[in-house]
């Protein structure tokens, strides 16, 4: 037999009708149990995520270097030689060119590869898992195997190349200032495309198969479908893969780093190689927390930006 309640009632006049009107009773953690739940788990995301950025923001008013550790404040002192510093402005400069050519290239390769594997083609689930392969393959793995690949006496790719030009090609891939950048992004386009393509083919496997043959049956074309019924449906998966690879192509340090050390001179120098020579090589901590911090910025802002035309854009 169900108990009655016990909660204190009071008459509320609405439009000359009585209604019974529960009054809110119980003590604060009653009230607020759901919240209290998910505090800790709350508090535990600031500080692990707000503690290094204030932190970071801290020492970039300070002047600790490897010779000494000057904790005062010295005002806006780095961020001033930061604004007059032509290598950094250069370092973000490669970057944001090494993400505006490699990330269009893998999203066109990976809309494409999905596009194809769409079909129910023989052994398809055995070349899906083989093409992952680069995927899981670390960065430092996959740069140092292609830098291998590049080299100039022993690397195939020079011998293919000869083979098909019928005569000896001697391209050094990892030290012309012409062949850097093309030798950049084979390696990181072969590592990541993969990526990009299980994302589309996710997407592109749940389009409703109704609408393409109903398409079809209007006579509408391949191409046509794809444009006009695939891609706007997967828009906002397409958005997102591409807002996870733009954000990790502009933290590029692995395969730069093996293949050319951010050479010849500082040509293929990205942010985060900059960062690393300035604050574990040279030591300059408080120069290095400024740095990182106008990049957290300035990244935020372009994220800001573009979530705000995704929201604009439904």
């Amino acid at each position: 037999m169900a108990r009655p309640s016990t909660a204190p009632t009071t008459f509320v006049d609405r439009g000359g009708a009585a209604a019974l009107a529960p009054v809110a009773s119980g003590s604060f953690a009653d009230r607020h149990f759901k919240y209290l739940l998910v505090l800790p788990a709350i508090l535990l995301i600031l500080l692990i995520g707000l503690f290094p950025l204030v932190y970071t923001l801290l020492v970039s008013f300070q002047n600790v270097t490897m010779l000494a550790e000057d904790t005062s404040f010295h005002g806006l002192r780095n961020y001033a030689r930061l604004i007059h510093d032509a290598r950094f402005w250069g370092a973000l400069g490669h970057t944001f060119l090494i993400t505006a050519l490699a990330l269009p290239l893998e999203t066109i390769f990976g809309l494409l590869m999905a596009q194809l594997f769409l079909e129910r083609l023989p052994g398809r689930q055995v070349f899906v898992a083989l093409l992952i392969i680069p995927t899981v393959i670390s960065p430092i793995v996959a740069g140092s195997m292609w830098r291998l690949l590049f080299d100039n006496r022993f690397g195939p790719v020079n011998q293919i190349l000869g083979w098909l030009w019928g005569e000896p090609v001697t391209i050094l891939w990892t030290l012309r200032p012409e062949w850097v950048y093309p030798a950049i992004l084979i390696c990181e386009v072969w590592q990541w495309t993969p990526f990009m393509f299980l994302i589309f083919l996710a997407a592109l496997s749940n389009v409703d198969r109704s609408l393409i043959e109903a398409a079809q049956i209007d006579g509408a074309g391949y191409w046509t479908i794809f444009a006009r019924i695939a891609l706007p449906i997967i828009k906002p998966v397409l958005f997102i893969a591409l807002l996870i690879r733009g954000l990790d192509l502009v933290r590029l340090f692995d395969i730069v780093w093996v293949l050319t050390r951010g050479g010849p001179g500082t040509r293929t120098e990205t942010i985060s190689i900059y960062a690393y020579v300035m604050g574990f090589q040279q030591f300059q901590i408080s120069y290095t927390a400024a740095m990182a911090f106008v990049f957290i910025v300035i990244l935020t802002a372009i994220v800001f930006v573009l979530l705000r035309r995704m929201e604009l854009a439904r």
